[in-house]
């Protein structure tokens, strides 16, 4: 369970890529606060996405709306700053990766961008801990990163509790976000566990009503809070 505010982060991988600046302006009346953008290089995932002119293009049709941007990348330390001058407000690194990745956080900071730190499933929450101080978010996959429309993994929910309750123990501040298989069905016991941010692509633009579908999985999110 958290207390901190509920964040709908609709992934731009699950929208029609051929029609943009229209899914942008759904995006934007749907009341999501955030805008997730997946960076795949086809080496650190098996998957090739798209690059910073995405996020430069956003930032263009969605004026101040907050880009928070995945790095599925193999050195995201080298291709940081490109992304942060195209615009991203927030940027997740691999710890997984290869790089240093305590200097790509500060760097990050450093030029004023929100520093995440993205971990996969299977990756122990020990590994991330010493990273905390230099992070502004935590971005736990649900599912093994490099494709859309996979299934939520549940038994990576005791590790977003461990995390959380360790956050809160040495008050940190820092948000966590879930991300792969995030729908209605698998939300409120992210929130139980205490996660925040909601990751969702697929499910939310394979449905009709982009606003009808944000409000439910919030609702339905929110839940997770009282039963968890």
């Amino acid at each position: 369970m958290t207390t901190r505010p509920l964040i709908i982060a609709p992934s731009i991988l699950g929208a029609d890529l051929g029609r943009i600046e229209v899914e942008a302006e759904r995006i934007k009346a749907s009341g999501a606060e955030w805008v997730h953008v997946d960076i795949m290089d086809g080496h650190f995932v098996p998957n090739i996405s798209f690059g910073a002119n995405m996020v430069r293009t956003l930032r263009k049709v969605m004026g101040d709306a907050t880009l928070d941007v995945h790095l599925m990348i193999e050195q995201p330390d080298r291709y940081a700053g490109e992304f942060i001058e195209a615009g991203a407000d927030c940027l997740n690194v691999h710890l997984e990766a290869r790089h240093q990745v305590a200097r790509t956080l500060a760097s990050i900071r450093e030029a004023g961008c929100r520093a995440g730190l993205a971990i996969n499933p299977a990756t122990l929450l020990k590994h991330a801990v010493p990273l905390f101080p230099l992070c502004d978010q935590l971005l736990c996959m649900t599912v093994n990163p490099g494709f859309g429309g996979q299934a939520f993994m549940p038994e990576v929910l005791p590790k977003i509790r461990e995390a959380r309750e360790t956050i809160l123990r040495q008050n940190y501040n820092i948000d966590i976000t879930v991300d792969g298989g995030v729908s209605d069905d698998t939300a409120p016991g992210c929130v139980a566990a205490g996660a925040n941010v909601m990751v969702a692509g697929s499910h939310l633009f394979r449905q009709p009503d982009l606003t009808q579908a944000v409000s439910k999985l919030r609702t339905s999110a929110a839940s997770g809070n009282i039963s968890g």
